[in-house]
């Protein structure tokens, strides 16, 4: 088993920043590819970012690219997302995911951190 708790939600202003962590417990982190999803209101969940186990591979949903960065601390067993020049349309509840497999499905899932960008 792999627990999972976000944290680093809040209101911002457009244009502002966050930054969101994940850490970690359970089973070995690096053993994980880890994902950022999120779901906004009454649309379904997205893929938002992935990272593989080391750091040295990442990957992002075309709305985000540039604004936000995935990253990684092993030795603390958290995975990060960070968010720039956010819009309201990135509004959104925003969850971790872990994987065994970079690019494969996620077994197991975080209870989720709210992110609103106001206008």
């Amino acid at each position: 088993q792999v627990q999972l708790v976000e944290s680093g939600g809040g209101l911002v202003q457009a244009g502002g920043s966050l930054r969101l962590s994940c850490a970690a417990s359970g089973r070995t982190f690096n053993n994980y590819a880890m994902g950022w999803f999120r779901r906004a209101p009454g649309k379904e969940r997205e893929f938002v970012a992935r990272i593989n186990w080391n750091g040295g591979m990442t990957d992002y949903a075309d709305s985000v690219k540039g604004r936000f960065a995935i990253s990684r601390d092993n030795a603390k067993n958290t995975v990060y997302l960070q968010m720039n020049s956010l819009n309201p349309e990135d509004t959104a509840v925003y969850y971790c995911a872990a994987s065994r497999v970079y690019g494969g499905l996620y077994s197991y899932w975080g209870q989720g951190t709210q992110v609103t960008v106001s206008s």
